[in-house]
């Protein structure tokens, strides 16, 4: 399918007037309210995993858009001031929702990914990006027990993990988050701040030798995740076979 027809696709669970909402914006953005446009896919993202996961190829091409009318860049602004708002009561939605959380850290990923200033990771989310994944490194945090009921659909987006984790069961919420968004975003975030991914790695590290709490699946994933980054933030042929022969037993 092309790339028309998975933007089409993402907006089929929108009711009829929102999607008629999301097409306008993304072929003319001035006509449509484009604060309203980003609070609706932030919203949606909160909640639809699916989604949170390939929203910012639908921001970018609405910032793209905007960019090409005069005028200000009211959806970019909207969309950065809804992040912040999110990003500021982030503990408060853990509290609330374990899957609105990692939705959140999800579309935060992902937008980082997208949004570009002359063609460099915007600088302001770097430190937002970081604080969420180091959340997620935290020992409560590995040790959450919460599941998916059915197969997971994971946190990827355009460079998935090499073991096809999202198909697993009953894998916890947080530690797939954490790895897949590492293996999305992981290597870019390394050269905008190679310090906090060192720290962030020591708290891997240390989740991954704690002796009790971590499932053993939870500790797979942690392993691979520490030594893909040790290849560079590449997975070398043995390690794809030891790791996708061990999930699959």
């Amino acid at each position: 399918m092309g790339e028309a027809g998975r933007e089409e696709y993402k907006i089929q669970s929108f009711d009829a007037e929102t999607q008629q909402l999301l097409k306008t914006a993304l072929k003319d953005p001035g006509a449509v309210d484009l604060e309203k446009v980003a609070n609706v896919i932030v919203d949606h993202s909160l909640q639809d995993r699916v989604f949170s996961k390939e929203a910012g190829r639908m921001c970018y091409a609405i910032i793209q858009a905007e960019s090409k009318q005069a005028g200000p860049s009211v959806f970019r602004r909207g969309l950065l001031n809804r992040l912040q708002h999110e990003y500021q009561t982030r503990e408060q939605l853990r509290a609330h929702s374990m899957q609105g959380w990692v939705c959140f850290v999800t579309f935060i990923c992902n937008i980082f990914d997208y949004l570009r200033v002359n063609n460099m990771p915007m600088l302001a989310l770097v430190n937002p990006v970081y604080d969420c994944l180091f959340r997620l490194a935290q020992p409560d945090s590995l040790h959450e027990e919460e599941e998916v009921g059915g197969p997971a659909e994971g946190c990827g987006g355009q460079q998935p993990a090499p073991v096809e984790w999202e198909a697993l069961e009953g894998i916890t919420f947080q530690v797939d988050c954490l790895v897949l968004q590492l293996h999305r975003v992981g290597e870019q975030l390394e050269k905008m701040n190679g310090q906090r991914m060192d720290e962030l790695f020591v708290l891997i590290r240390d989740g991954f030798l704690l002796p009790t709490g971590l499932s053993s699946l939870a500790q797979l994933l942690l392993l691979e995740i520490i030594e893909f980054r040790a290849a560079g933030w590449k997975t070398t042929p043995a390690a794809h076979k030891y790791y996708y022969s061990e999930v699959s037993d």
